[in-house]
């Protein structure tokens, strides 16, 4: 397989379905090139690390949008998305996720252990003996706890859980019609649940995270209620792949959850191992914002655009010898998965915590948790998962 072939395929469902010797491909032939339609691909570990740490690089915003489509903000999805700091460059960038990090601070995630631990021990011991691991824990735990950093009342995740869900699909590079008017639906449902929220919470403070962030006063209407859709939103979604990809791995390498059940200590390299192996999320990109020499010979022009590949990043054998082992007893893991550089996901620490804490439990409380069927995973580019992960909890 060349490698524009072996490019193509992951534009493809079953290039998705396993992009990894599509990656080895596309690496072999260049940590760099250009393809398709002028898009530059970025494929090694060392220049992926070093370019979502370029400062003259920017990400696609409201401005770059109004030229590609201009009538964008009237999908309100796509809109959540776009005014908040995900699609934000400097200054706006900074001004908002300096205030995003003031509110979501290292102690207060820190502070949510023992509330993630009795949400995932309530599910575990509510966990039917033939379940879904996906519907029954992957979603429900990430989907309680950044409710309860939002303030949002339990009795709301249910609804919660399904339009965060339909949302993503603005994130994915390929996407139907249908599925877009979908988000656009859930969209403005929870812009209308958070404009209700916040004025609740500018009435009544709590200690939460929309209490804080309302209370800040320097975010605009708009920035408000989009940042705190992507909140829910990306406090949810890379966790619930983590989640689900982290136990099929155990159940796959009875002797890693062996281990991990003996010593819960080794959960956190499990977790960056989990990251490493197959990443929540596959590829991010970038733009040049002005002409940028990598000293290699390549020279890219201002406005071009450049997709990294952290799937292959996080397999490059360069990095990682033996990069398609799992291994967590590897030195100095640092996969790429949640980015780096301005722009590195302000919930990472969040989400770790989550499968350090969920791991060993499930292990623990379940030590007869097999597979109970074939897994299927969902059809995306971007966002890499499971859809569903049949189990049984015992053997009787």
């Amino acid at each position: 397989m060349d490698y524009e072939t072996a490019l193509a395929s992951l534009f493809s469902a079953d290039g998705r379905l396993d992009p990894y010797p599509a990656y080895d491909t596309i690496r072999e032939h260049a940590p760099i090139f250009r393809a398709l339609d002028g898009r530059w691909f970025v494929t090694t570990h060392e220049l992926t690390n070093r370019l979502l740490r370029e400062p003259s690089l920017r990400v696609a915003d409201a401005a770059d949008y109004d030229g590609m489509w201009p009538d964008w903000r009237e999908n309100r999805a796509v809109a959540s998305i776009v005014m908040s700091m995900l699609q934000f460059n400097p200054p706006e960038h900074t001004r908002v996720r300096r205030v995003a990090a003031a509110t979501f601070t290292a102690r207060r995630v820190a502070g949510m252990r023992d509330v993630i631990t009795g949400i995932a021990e309530k599910l575990i011991k509510e966990m039917p003996e033939r379940a879904d691991f996906v519907s029954a824990f992957a979603y429900p735990l990430p989907i309680a706890v950044i409710c309860a950093l939002l303030g949002v009342p339990e009795s709301d995740q249910s609804w919660f859980r399904q339009r965060a869900a339909d949302l993503t699909v603005v994130l994915e590079p390929i996407s139907s019609e249908q599925e877009m008017a979908t988000a656009d639906t859930a969209g403005r449902e929870l812009e209308d649940y958070f404009i209700g929220l916040i004025a609740e919470r500018q009435k009544n403070p709590q200690e939460d995270l929309t209490s804080a962030l309302a209370a800040d006063g320097t975010l605009t209407g708009q920035e408000l209620l989009a940042n705190l859709v992507l909140l829910l939103v990306a406090g949810f979604e890379t966790t619930t792949n983590l989640l689900g990809t982290g136990l099929k791995i155990l159940l796959d390498r009875p002797d890693q959850a062996d281990r991990l059940r003996a010593d819960p200590g080794l959960a956190a390299a499990f977790v960056e191992e989990t990251l490493r192996y197959d990443s929540p999320v596959q590829l991010t990109t970038r733009f040049t914002s002005t002409a940028l020499d990598l000293g290699d010979g390549h020279h890219l022009a201002a406005g071009v655009p450049l997709t990294m590949l952290l799937g292959s990043a996080n397999r490059d054998p360069a990095r990682y010898p033996d990069p398609h082992r799992f291994d967590p007893g590897r030195p100095s893991i640092q996969p790429v998965s949640f980015g780096g550089g301005a722009h590195y996901c302000l919930g990472a620490p969040l989400a770790r915590l989550e499968a350090q804490v969920a791991f060993p439990l499930l292990l623990r409380i379940l030590p007869e948790l097999r597979a109970d069927g074939e897994p299927v995973r969902r059809d995306r580019l971007v966002l890499r998962g499971y859809a569903s992960l049949p189990i049984r909890t015992s053997r009787q």
